[in-house]
């Protein structure tokens, strides 16, 4: 069979959107201001559980903090009626990191066809190829994007019907829903598609503190939130693996010789997959070890009426939820200050930071005037941890007669989490109690889901900024590079 020519073969070096990354940002925003805008006039215009509803403010920051997967609350989850639930989880599935790339992929191959453009980057020893190579790696394209689907519709139908049968299997579970009001399985695929996409919202007031006892539901959320978060470039590639020694198709294994070829960012190589699990359970390892010796004996009374299996299972779910997904089996306010200066440092991390000791080959060329624009933007703008202090900043300045006359609820450290956990779409908040007020208000009620709910709107209106900036950080990642510490 004839030989193609080199330059048929070559292409850009990742499949992406034909917009410039100015464009893609914006895309991105408009999609997220969007979202959160449907969602907030679905959940205005529908009624609430109870009649004290939400303010508007209040119900605007509850869309934005669904559409951007950060968890954020300033209301009672137990507010919102059934419906309004089945709402939030469509806004936390349409935010998800899982959909949102594979809906990219698909548009990325999608347009490569329509400008008849063949989306394939490996370049053979021989500079040439044969039609069948050609053909597989044209198919390949398609299988990756199928599996991506399959991925997403399977880790969320089954960890919901996992759910579903362990509250049939347990009244105790069960009960607690019934006693709440909350239909059990309207309960079942909020929590599952709220965990998967490492959102982190519950639909009870407690979180899943009500629920610190059910060891089983933690076990299954806590495979979620490694699923969908950290682990997800993990799982996917061990899903393409097993096809390829079930099948034995050329295109399986074409997809995993080929990762960088495919332009899905998710799709990692192998070792780099096996440095990001040994990073993200050396992670867990860590705070486990720390959280345990600190609170295995907590005097506050977090692990009351648990024997030591229950408080394992539970140290470890509230550790593997720090990174990103925020669900929490303790009152957060109640932990060390140790601890939340260690949960601080890991809702900051990327989700895919790994310890990766080889060295990598880049690339410094600048090929033209737009390259070198971008180039420059990214040296212009500030680095991550600036933005977080001006947001911190800002919001001291607004709390700042709170900060004054409630020093023991609103401490910068207390400000710092929330900001940190909204830039981290994490969800983690200190919360507010009425017994660290300096001055007795006999009118105060505990309100630890939601510190931001004690917060002006002023306040409130720079964290829905934080959640946007948090879910965008990906663009402003490599900014602050100007900046010469010696």
């Amino acid at each position: 069979m004839k030989n193609l020519p080199l330059y048929f073969l070559r292409s850009p070096p990742s499949l992406r959107l034909p917009v410039s990354a100015a464009n893609s940002f914006l895309a991105h925003l408009s999609y997220f201001i969007t979202l959160s805008l449907i969602g907030y006039g679905s959940l205005k215009l529908t009624k609430t559980r109870t009649s004290a509803a939400p303010n508007d403010l209040n119900i605007f920051f509850t869309s934005v903090s669904a559409a951007t997967v950060s968890s954020m609350s300033v209301v009672k989850m137990e507010v919102f009626s059934n419906f309004q639930l089945l709402i939030i989880t469509t806004l936390m599935f349409l935010g998800g990191e899982v959909f949102l790339s594979a809906v990219s992929f698909q548009l990325a191959h999608h347009n490569q066809q329509t400008n008849h453009d063949i989306p394939h980057t490996v370049e053979f020893e021989n500079e040439s190829a044969t039609v069948d190579e050609l053909t597989i790696s044209k198919s390949s394209f398609k299988v990756l994007g199928r599996i991506i689907i399959g991925y997403l519709l399977a880790t969320n139908i089954g960890g919901a019907c996992m759910i579903i049968i362990y509250l049939i299997m347990v009244p105790h579970a069960r009960h607690v829903l019934e006693i709440k009001g909350i239909n059990f399985i309207t309960f079942s695929i909020f929590s599952t598609v709220s965990t998967f996409t490492n959102c982190g919202f519950i639909p009870t007031n407690e979180n899943m503190i009500v629920f610190k006892k059910n060891s089983g539901l933690l076990i299954i959320l806590a495979a979620e939130v490694l699923l969908g978060g950290c682990l997800y470039p993990v799982g996917l590639r061990l899903v393409i693996m097993a096809a390829a020694k079930v099948t034995g198709k050329k295109g399986w294994r074409y997809i995993l010789k080929n990762d960088s070829a495919m332009g899905y960012s998710h799709l990692l190589s192998g070792v780099r997959c096996w440095f990001l699990a040994a990073t993200a359970v050396g992670f867990i390892i860590l705070q486990f070890i720390i959280f345990c010796s600190l609170e295995w004996n907590n005097s506050d009374g977090i692990w009351d009426g648990m024997n030591p299996y229950e408080k394992v299972v539970g140290s470890f779910f509230q550790v593997i939820n720090s990174r990103h997904t925020g669900e929490s089996v303790v009152d957060i306010s109640l932990i060390s200050p140790a601890i939340l200066v260690v949960f601080l440092v890991m809702m900051y991390l990327p989700p895919y930071t790994t310890f990766l000791p080889l060295r990598t080959k880049e690339k410094a060329s600048i090929a033209d005037g737009n390259d070198k624009r971008q180039h420059l933007v990214k040296y212009l703008t500030f680095s991550q941890l600036s933005y977080l202090a001006i947001f911190i900043t800002l919001i001291c300045i607004t709390e700042r007669d709170k900060l004054k006359n409630d020093p023991l609820n609103f401490s910068v450290l207390n400000i710092a989490v929330e900001v940190i956990s909204a830039y981290g779409n994490v969800g983690f908040s200190t919360g507010y109690s009425c017994k660290r007020q300096v001055v007795a208000d006999s009118t105060c009620r505990d309100a630890w889901y939601g510190f931001a709910g004690r917060w002006s709107a002023k306040g409130k209106l720079i964290l829905i900024l934080v959640m946007f900036f948090g879910r965008l950080k990906s663009f402003s990642r490599h900014g602050g590079k100007a900046w010469k510490l010696s």
